[in-house]
C-alpha cells in the first residue's frame, strides 16, 4: 500500500509550486517564518474536506452535480482574486513589506485553508489519486485511502514548511529594497489572478 512509487508520487504533487505554495511564500517573506508555518498548515487542513469527499465517495457527486461544481469553483476564483487584491494593497493581508506587524495565527491559517477548500478539482484529484495504490481488499479500502491521505497531508506540510522557511531566510535581504518589495507584491498578485482566471475555465 505505501509504496515507492505512492511516496514519489505524493513528492512530486506537493513539491509543483502551486496557490498553496504562493501563499506559503509570500507569509514567509511578508511575516517571517512563523507565519509561513501557519501558512502551511492552513493549506494543509483545508485538504481535509476533499479527501473525506473522496473516502466517503462523494467527489463524483460535486463533479456530477454541474451547479455545485460551479459555485465552488467561482467561489475559489473569486477568492484568489481577493488573495491578488491584498498582495497589491500596501496594507494588504499578503503585502510584502519591511514593516509588516504579525498577523493572528487563525488568520493566517483560515486564509490558508479557504484556499484549497475552494478549490472544487481536488476532491476529483484524490479521487484519482489514491485508488490506483490500495491493496484490492474492500475490507481495508477506507483505513487505505485514510492511512495514504494522511501521509499525503504529512508530506504538503513538511514541503511547504521548507518553502517559508526559505522564504523567511531571504526576507531580510529581499526588503532592504523598496524596489524588490513592489515587484514581488506585484507578482504575487499576477500570480494569484493567473491561478484565479485559470480556476475559472476548469471544467467538472
Amino acid at each position: 500500500m505505501i509504496s515507492l512509487q505512492f511516496l514519489l508520487t505524493a513528492f512530486v504533487v506537493c513539491i509543483a509550486p502551486g496557490t498553496g505554495v504562493i501563499y506559503t511564500l509570500a507569509l514567509g517573506l511578508g511575516q517571517g517564518r512563523k507565519a509561513a508555518i501557519f501558512a502551511a498548515l492552513g493549506c494543509t487542513i483545508g485538504i481535509i474536506p476533499h479527501l473525506a469527499a473522496a473516502i466517503l465517495g462523494l467527489a463524483a457527486l460535486l463533479h456530477t452535480s454541474a451547479v455545485l461544481f460551479q459555485v465552488v469553483k467561482f467561489a475559489g476564483v473569486a477568492y484568489l482574486l481577493y488573495l491578488a487584491w491584498q498582495s497589491l494593497k500596501s496594507d494588504g493581508a499578503l503585502a510584502v513589506r519591511a514593516d509588516a506587524n504579525a498577523q493572528p495565527a487563525m488568520a493566517i491559517i483560515q486564509r490558508g485553508a479557504l484556499i484549497n477548500i475552494l478549490n472544487p478539482k481536488l476532491s476529483i484529484f484524490f479521487l484519482a489519486l489514491l485508488p490506483p495504490f490500495l491493496s484490492g481488499t474492500a475490507a481495508s479500502a477506507t483505513t487505505e485511502m485514510i492511512t495514504l491521505g494522511a501521509i499525503f497531508m504529512m508530506m504538503t506540510f513538511a514541503i511547504f514548511v521548507l518553502y517559508g522557511v526559505f522564504a523567511a531566510l531571504a526576507r531580510d535581504r529581499l526588503l532592504q529594497s523598496a524596489g524588490i518589495m513592489r515587484a514581488l507584491n506585484r507578482s504575487f498578485a499576477a500570480i494569484f489572478a493567473a491561478l484565479g482566471l485559470r480556476l475559472a475555465f476548469e471544467k467538472a
